[in-house]
Parts: C-alpha cells; sequence; structure tokens
C-alpha cells in the first residue's frame, strides 16, 4: 500500500484529503477541527516514509487559490474596513507584531538557540512561509562557504514550529473566548450595520394607526426612523398596491412589511399595530418569484442604478447570497448567483426573469478568462522583488501576490466588460479546494522532517514556537478586545495567520467575520513578518 501511495502521489493526496476530511468532521464536545484534520493527516502520513511526497506544484496552486478567493471576496468589506478605522488596526497590527518579534528574542536569550534557528522558529510560529524564504535567500548569498549549516538549522526550526503555529492559534482562541466569556451570537447582531452577515428575515402585516405618519411621503418617514424593513404591498382605499418612495400612508392602510424580527417590531410600533392580514398570501394582482442574477452585464452594480420601479411594477424587497438572506437597499450591489425575491406583476415578472438572466447554471460558472487572469496578475505582483539595501530583499510570493490583487479586483468587481467577483457557490468551493490542496502537502513534506530530527534540541524548538504562538494569539485576543475595542470574531481571523486556523475560526462563529479579519491582517503580517524575520537573523547572527 504505502509503495502505491509512493507511486502515486496523486492517490496519496485524495487519500490524505478525505481521511482528513472525515476526522475533521468528528465532533468531542460539540467541538472539531475542520478542514485543520487535513494537516495532520498529512503529517501523520508523511512520518510514515520519507519517500511519500505530493508535487510541491499543487502546494503553490492551492495557495494561490485560495488566497485569491479570499481575497475577492472581501476585497469590499477590507476596503470599507480601513477607510473606517484605519490608522488604529494598522497601529494595532504592527504593534502585535513586534510583539511577537520581541518574544523570539527572549527566547533566544533564554535557550541559547541560534541565530537561524530562532528565525526559523518565528517563521514557524507565525506560520508563514516566505518569511523563511527570505531568510534562507539571504543565508545562501551571505554565507556562501557554509549556507547548507546555517540553512539546515533554519528549516529545522520551522519545521518543528510550524504544527504549533497552527495549533496554538486554535488553542489561543479557544482558552480567550472562555476567559472573555465570548457570545458570538450577541456578538453578531452588532455586526450587522457593518458587514453582511444577513439574518432570518421575516414578513409582518401593520395597520396604520398613528396619524404622525400620516400624508407625509415614505422617503421622509424613512430618514426620520431610519427602520430596517422594506415595504412590499399596501392596501390603501381598497386598492392594492406596491409601496413606493412617494407612499403617503392613511389611518386604516394595511402595509406588508419584510426585515428582521427586531426591525419590524420597532416599525410597527411607530406605524401602528401588527395585524393578521390576508394580503401576505394574496396573489390576485402581484405574485412573488426568486430570480437568480446570471446577466453578467448587470453584476457590480447597484440596484438604484438599474432603476426597476421606473421599467416594471415592481419591488425589491429581499437578497439571497449563499445560505444568508438580506434586506434589499438602493446601495446594494449584484453579484453573480444572487437571488432576488421579487414582488411584481406576473407579466412584469417575466420580463424581469429575462433581464436578470435567471439561469442557475450560468449563475454558478467561473469564468476562467477573469479567473486566471485575476491569478496571473496576482503571480506576477508576487515575483516582484522589493529591496531595501543590501541586506533586506523580500518579495510577495504565491500567498501575498493573488491576496493583494483579489483584495483590489474584488473591490472593484468588474472593469468594463471583465467581471471579476466570483459567484458565491463558486467562491466557496475554490477556498474549499485550495485550502484541502495546500494543508495535504505541507502536512506529507513536513511530517517525515519532524520524526527525524526528533532530539532534546527538537524538544525546546516546539516547546518555544508554542510559547511564540500561544502569547501572540493571547496578546491580541485581550488587547484587541478590552483594550481597543475590536470584536472578537473579527480578532479571532486576525490570529488566523494559516488558513486552517481561519477555518477553525469561522468554525466556531458561524458566520464570515474572521474572514475580514483574516484579510485586514494578513497582507501588512506577510510583509512586516519578512522584514522581522530577516531583521532578527542580522541582528542575533552578529550578537
Amino acid at each position: 500500500m504505502i509503495q502505491m501511495l509512493i507511486d502515486y502521489p496523486l492517490l496519496l493526496l485524495f487519500t490524505v484529503a478525505s481521511l482528513g476530511y472525515l476526522i475533521g468532521s468528528i465532533k468531542l464536545r460539540g467541538n472539531s477541527l475542520g478542514v485543520a484534520a487535513v494537516l495532520f493527516t498529512g503529517l501523520a502520513f508523511g512520518a510514515m516514509d520519507a519517500r511519500l511526497q505530493i508535487p510541491q506544484i499543487i502546494f503553490l496552486l492551492g495557495l494561490s487559490i485560495y488566497v485569491y478567493s479570499i481575497g475577492l471576496s472581501s476585497g469590499p468589506s477590507f476596503f470599507a474596513s480601513y477607510q473606517k478605522n484605519g490608522v488604529r488596526d494598522f497601529i494595532f497590527a504592527t504593534s502585535m507584531l513586534l510583539f511577537s518579534g520581541l518574544v523570539a528574542v527572549s527566547l533566544w536569550l533564554l535557550f541559547g538557540f541560534s541565530a537561524a534557528t530562532i528565525t526559523g522558529i518565528y517563521a514557524g510560529s507565525t506560520t508563514n512561509t516566505p518569511a523563511l524564504a527570505g531568510v534562507l535567500d539571504y543565508i545562501n548569498n551571505a554565507f556562501p562557504d557554509s549556507s547548507e549549516s546555517i540553512m539546515n538549522q533554519a528549516v529545522i526550526g520551522y519545521s518543528f514550529s510550524y504544527p504549533m503555529g497552527v495549533l496554538g492559534g486554535m488553542i489561543g482562541i479557544v482558552v480567550m473566548e472562555k476567559l472573555l466569556k465570548i457570545d458570538y451570537a450577541e456578538e453578531n447582531k452588532t455586526l450587522k450595520k457593518d458587514y453582511p452577515l444577513g439574518g432570518r428575515l421575516g414578513s409582518a402585516t401593520v395597520e396604520v394607526t398613528n396619524e404622525e405618519v400620516c400624508n407625509i411621503q415614505l422617503r421622509d418617514l424613512q430618514k426620520k426612523y431610519d427602520w430596517n424593513v422594506n415595504f412590499g404591498r399596501i392596501y390603501q382605499d381598497s386598492e392594492m398596491n406596491l409601496a413606493s418612495w412617494d407612499t403617503r400612508f392613511h389611518k386604516g392602510d394595511i402595509i406588508m412589511l419584510v426585515g428582521e424580527k427586531e426591525g419590524l417590531d420597532e416599525a410597527i410600533e411607530v406605524i401602528g399595530k401588527g395585524v393578521d392580514s390576508p394580503l401576505a398570501h394574496d396573489r390576485q394582482y402581484f405574485d412573488v418569484a426568486r430570480i437568480f442574477v446570471s446577466n453578467t452585464m448587470l453584476v457590480g452594480r447597484s440596484l438604484a442604478s438599474l432603476n426597476i420601479a421606473e421599467k416594471y411594477n415592481a419591488l425589491v424587497t429581499r437578497i439571497r447570497r449563499g445560505d444568508v438572506d438580506f434586506l434589499a437597499k438602493g446601495d446594494t450591489v449584484l453579484e453573480l448567483g444572487d437571488r432576488i425575491r421579487f414582488i411584481a406583476r406576473r407579466e412584469d415578472l417575466v420580463e424581469l426573469s429575462r433581464y436578470f438572466g435567471d439561469s442557475y447554471r450560468q449563475s454558478s460558472q467561473v469564468n476562467l478568462f477573469s479567473f486566471g487572469l485575476g491569478i496571473g496578475l496576482g503571480l506576477i505582483l508576487g515575483s516582484v522583488e522589493f529591496s531595501f539595501g543590501d541586506a533586506l530583499n523580500f518579495k510577495l510570493g504565491y500567498a501575498g501576490g493573488p491576496l493583494i490583487v483579489g483584495l483590489i479586483l474584488g473591490a472593484l468587481r468588474r472593469t468594463g466588460p471583465i467581471v471579476w467577483s466570483l459567484p458565491y457557490s463558486a467562491n466557496v468551493t475554490l477556498q474549499q479546494l485550495g485550502l484541502i490542496l495546500l494543508l495535504a502537502v505541507i502536512g506529507v513534506s513536513s511530517g517525515h522532517a519532524l520524526v527525524e530530527n526528533l532530539s532534546i534540541e527538537s524538544l525546546w524548538i516546539f516547546i518555544a514556537s508554542g510559547i511564540i504562538s500561544l502569547l501572540t494569539a493571547f496578546a491580541i485576543l485581550f488587547v484587541g478586545y478590552k483594550v481597543v475595542k475590536m470584536p472578537f470574531s473579527l480578532l479571532m481571523g486576525v490570529v488566523a495567520n494559516q488558513p486552517a486556523i481561519l477555518d477553525f475560526a469561522t468554525s466556531r462563529t458561524q458566520n464570515r467575520i474572521p474572514i475580514f479579519g483574516y484579510v485586514m491582517m494578513f497582507p501588512i503580517a506577510l510583509i512586516f513578518k519578512i522584514v522581522i524575520a530577516q531583521v532578527l537573523f542580522l541582528l542575533l547572527n552578529g550578537a
């Protein structure tokens, strides 16, 4: 069996991926490793035989696909976040990165590691392969006669510390969420206005009894009360119509509202009283339908720019993206695969279906031209070498380049006829595929090195890496939550310097908030860790 896995690397890849995924789905006391189990399954296989290897190109492919897909889906929120809290977030992120570097220096003094070993430990415990690559490149150029020995020290430090770098982040999250008594459901409620989380939408009918809201245009009432609801059908003067911004309420009107319970209750309290009415089920004049957005010409455009109310007797009440329903607003930007809920006349629904495309197949496909072009641009950026004198050179690499390009293109959404954004379902699939590929390769390639280099020194390396990763995680979560007052869910993404930790974090929150923290931190962390690793080696090697 081992020989077959050696001869057929793809069989090894899918064996590790499938077993790891199965193990990761097992829950103990409500917790599971998730996709991170693929990494540890790979370590177990790699430890069995040094000849078990998966081609490195699979790792690079998985890494590039994963970070680029993350960038595309998070681009709009990333730039919006930095516009709002840019200075605060930058200072916090850089402070925490410098803290992890100072912890590494303290451990160098305490344990007596060589400069190369502690640099490898730092790169591994922060799960930053580009940082290790940058140091190895410098060692190779600066010490041509003894580079192999020094480079081996760095690689061994990295190999033993990387698994602990992953585990440390997960342990830090679990410990701090208990100590700080985090309620993810409560945080979710407070973050809905700032992040596209969606919620459980419902409907209600209300009778207008408050004269203070009568004979005032709906747009003026909305400005005054800022209701987080959408208005649908309205039964007024014995006629059924659709609400518009020009609508004026009269006493006795029956109105259909759509929103979350809190928003519905607030609106009903002001407008009048909730009533049981057949309005919600009345299809005599207006029907209800969900229509897929598959027309690429509409992707990246806001609902307001489509002027739907001027072209059709129709209303958009809500949009479903993936598993999330959210209220449709004028500034909502459409994406491929969105399901729009319309209230309209039947003849208008037919026209709307043609206009938006309404093809599930087309709305789920990946545009390989724009996807390949985007990743290609990311790889080109990643190959550019940034130089700060003779001592410090680095590249963004296969992770940083595609991520940064993905963030920019994700925020743009489209450039002329080219649509950069992916359908939600395709993006999720690509993220999962890329993550599994890179974790499987990392695990298999590191497994034998861990066993082969087991020694007392390796034990100290493992302990040191655990200290760096745990202290860094604790500092980020505690200082960020208590001092900087950032949401814990967002901070989990800041801690998640490795995709497996990010997947673990999102599985605990059951929302996408950690991803926003991840993309906020990753570009800064990638560059600073490369710089810190090289500065560490330069300073400590001469000490």
